[in-house]
């Protein structure tokens, strides 16, 4: 810079300045240092600003200042203003910059051969951008005209600020003052700028020839399209939809309801009338679609040959004669009455016995078409009964899917998992079951989508479910209820060696040369490893050992695989059940039982133990032995029998308490306390003056705590615990019972009988107590489930007593 500018600009500010200072009436500071070295001028020639305050109170000040100037008084505005609250006023500091802009000439550079490569390498580089990016054409062509491209600096100030560089590299052009540096900087930036205007390039022609492709097949597909409706060789969509769904009206219509038929045609005629874009056109074209799509009048020829269907059923699975019988039954009475009817059967029992399999041979027995129907957790009743089709995405139906994709109007329906139904604000699905399920209403079942009348009669429906008691009751009266048992320990064997085997070894890819499994190994496998009332556990169990043949084969580590008892736990590891038989002879208080589970039959102890209060556990026992020791004549027990009332009235300490543990439901509970109270007057039959029930604490205990019980046919095996204990009398070895007590000493029926037979030979149990109603079912069991037991039907108390402890009950007086 000259030094006569300088002068001139510095003079200029200081006129400025001293504009300021005469209106305030206030004089500068000086500036600091850094202030005067950035203007040029030195320190003490530079004034501080003063401080900022707002417009109004400096004009107010000025004003004041210029009256009393004039005047030597006060002005009236400052006298009124005294008078009123003081105004605040905000201040800041404020830094007065000077700035200095460098002269543009090209004399200040010093051009070398560097920058002359740099600046020539930048053009090329930007007539590439130019002919690459549309944006730089564009800003180019707007600020060309007002740069110097021969002159470096300027060329490089242009190609950055049209730049698309990140903040931090045109920070650096700006700072940088060497030309050549600059020039580098800005060379780097226009490099990268190219290579990404490049791949903009080519990302942009990869898309355009992919529409152009897309484009061209369109335009050839739809020129196709004309010349083919000018020819009359193809209709439009529309035309070609009413068509055909015309030509399948005309098809169906000998076989299609009069209700059918007019909902089709107001359908077609409802699509003549709309654009084929619009919404209610799909929907409506869905609609017609589903109805003549449904196999309206066309069913499957069942079978006729009943020895056919029962070989069928007996290669498919293996007992369960109960099945096998109804199904045989069903079909002679199709071909007696040449009609096919529907039924509504339900099979129930634990898992993995083979209800769903049963329903598939069914079919396959039948030779109709099978569908299954997963009830488990369903919620929605739209999901049997269809969506109404004022919903977007409306379907019909699991029952109408059913029927339109077994084309078929009598196929096989299974419906699995029955008793697990849910329910929820949507409905309750079990509510809808029961129009579908009935036969004198699903003749015309209606579905809220199709709307119309829909004949199920000839549908077989077979239902499955573990435990019939969460069935509505009206729903289960609807059905024909077949349960199925579990399997006993020979039939396991059996299904083992004809079925489970080759099966496996099928899917194993495996032959009898190359694994051999012996006898005494299955026998294990289903005594100690698979307990379960079905043989889904004892498959898995074959699959594994089939699984670690093969990989053993694969390996070579030999040529066969042979499964014997002494490398069995190598296989499928240790035994996963021991024996439920805790006592070899049960003590006093001690008693087996049989319960039902949704597993199958199993054992269980009750076990009772008691004590006396300390003031009469002795006074009690002298009197039990003298009494024991007492003649039996007629007189001595008039005197026994006014003693017991004499005591009984007398009251000789606290009453005795029970306590119940073991996890036990309400009715569990329950079933002890009728048992207590029960014993106490029972035991008074016997040893008139025996007061244990009556004075001890109690404690009753069903072991395996961890496991939920529940259930009145407990109430005789806690009965005869309490009156063993009471009497300190075991019972009999090898006794198990079940039965449901009552406060007189009714033995009332009881259910499972079949599960708890297979599990009181599974423990090698032979004599068994039952309730005297539950004689019927037994007498219908299978003769090698009874093979070998001995079974005692109870009415009363009485009898179970006769047989638990070899002893007769004294009458009642």
């Amino acid at each position: 810079m000259e030094k006569d500018e300088e002068v001139s600009l510095t003079s200029k500010a200081e006129e400025e300045d001293q504009v300021l200072r005469e209106g305030a009436g206030t004089s500068r500071p000086a500036v600091g240092d850094q202030g005067a070295a950035a203007s040029g001028v030195s320190p003490d020639k530079e004034a501080e600003e003063p401080p900022f305050s707002s417009p109004n109170s400096d004009a107010e000040q000025m004003q004041g200042t210029q009256n009393k100037g004039k005047t030597g008084e006060p002005s009236p505005s400052s006298s009124s203003s005294s008078s009123l609250s003081p105004v605040k006023t905000a201040t800041f500091s404020l830094l007065r910059v000077r700035i200095a802009y460098l002269p543009d000439e090209s004399g200040r550079f010093d051009v070398n051969d560097t920058q002359k490569a740099l600046h020539l390498e930048i053009i090329a580089t930007m007539k590439e951008l130019l002919k690459q990016s549309y944006f730089y054409k564009e800003h180019f062509d707007q600020v060309v005209r007002f740069y110097n491209l021969d002159s470096p600096h300027k060329l490089a100030d242009l190609v950055a600020g049209m730049s698309f560089g990140k903040r931090q590299e045109l920070q650096a052009v700006l700072a940088e003052e060497d030309i050549e540096k600059r020039l580098r900087l800005v060379l780097e930036i226009a490099k990268k700028d190219l290579e990404f205007s490049k791949l903009q390039a080519q990302v942009k022609a990869q898309v355009e020839e992919k529409m152009n492709k897309m484009q061209r097949k369109f335009l050839l597909s739809e020129q196709l399209k004309f010349l083919k409706r000018e020819l009359g060789e193809v209709k439009d969509d529309k035309e070609s939809i009413l068509d055909s769904f015309a030509e399948r009206l005309e098809k169906k219509k000998h076989a299609l309801p009069e209700e059918v038929q007019k909902a089709v045609a107001y359908e077609l005629s409802k699509l003549h009338s709309l654009e084929q874009s619009s919404s209610e056109f799909n929907i409506t074209r869905t609609y017609t679609d589903c109805l003549l799509s449904l196999p309206w009048g066309e069913y499957t020829e069942d079978c006729s040959d009943i020895f056919v269907a029962e070989q069928i059923l007996n290669e498919d699975h293996y007992g369960l004669a109960d099945v096998k019988d109804r199904i045989l039954e069903f079909i002679a009475v199709t071909i007696l009455r040449k009609d096919v009817q529907g039924k509504i059967i339900c099979l129930v029992g634990p898992p993995g016995v083979g209800k769903t399999s049963v329903g598939q041979s069914i079919a396959r027995a039948l030779h109709r078409k099978f569908y299954r129907i997963s009830l488990g957790g369903m919620c929605d009743v739209a999901e049997l009964r269809g969506h109404r089709r004022t919903y977007i995405s409306a379907l019909p139906g699991k029952v109408i899917q059913a029927l339109k994709e077994c084309q078929t109007m009598n196929p096989v329906i299974l419906l699995d998992e029955i008793d697990k139904l849910g329910r929820d604000f949507r409905g309750d699905p079990s509510s809808a079951l029961l129009e579908i399920l009935d036969p004198s209403q699903n003749k015309s079942f209606r579905d809220y989508y199709l709307d119309v009348s829909v004949d199920l009669s000839k549908v077989l429906f077979v239902c499955t479910a573990n435990t019939p008691d969460v069935i509505p009751g009206p729903l289960l009266d609807r059905m024909e209820v077949i349960r199925i048992a579990g399997y006993i320990f020979q039939e396991k064997l059996c299904i083992a060696r004809n079925y489970l085997l080759p099966q496996t070894s099928q899917s194993a890819g495996l032959t009898d040369d190359q694994i051999s499994i012996s006898s005494e190994v299955l026998e294990k496998l289903v005594r100690d490893y698979a307990r379960e009332a079905g043989v889904r556990s004892l498959l898995k169990l074959i699959e594994r050992i089939y699984r670690k043949a093969a990989l053993s084969l694969v390996r070579k580590e030999q040529e066969k695989v042979e499964v014997h008892m002494d490398n069995l736990s190598k296989f499928v590891g240790q035994p996963t059940f021991q024996s439920d038989r805790l006592y070899g002879e049960t003590p006093p208080g001690v008693v087996m039982g049989l319960a039902w589970t949704q597993m199958g039959g199993a054992t269980l102890y009750v076990e009772a133990i008691g004590r006396r209060p300390r003031d009469t556990s002795k006074r009690v026992e002298m009197e039990r032995k003298n009494w024991r020791l007492a003649d039996d004549d007629e007189a001595c027990r008039r005197e026994k029998r006014g003693r017991t009332e004499q005591r009984s009235r007398s009251p000789a300490g606290a009453e005795g308490r029970l306590k119940v543990t073991g996890q036990l439901g309400n009715v569990m509970s329950e079933s002890s306390e009728i048992a207590l109270t029960f014993c106490r007057v029972f035991v008074r039959r016997i040893e008139p003056r025996n007061s244990f029930l009556e004075t001890a604490q109690i404690h009753l205990h069903v072991p395996e705590g961890a496991t939920p019980k529940d259930g009145p046919s407990a109430g005789v095996t806690m009965a005869t615990a309490l009156v063993s204990l009471a009497l300190n009398k075991p019972v009999l070895p090898d006794v198990a019972m079940t039965g449901e007590l009552t406060l007189t000493g009714k033995v009332l029926k009881i259910g499972g009988v079949k599960e708890k037979v297979i599990a009181a030979r599974r423990e090698n149990v032979n004599t068994l107590i039952f309730p005297q109603a539950n004689e019927r079912e037994f007498s219908e069991l299978p003769d090698d489930v009874k093979e070998g037991l001995s079974v005692h039907f109870a009415s009363t108390y009485d009898d179970v007593y006769r047989v638990a402890f070899g002893a007769e009950p004294p009458s009642r007086t």
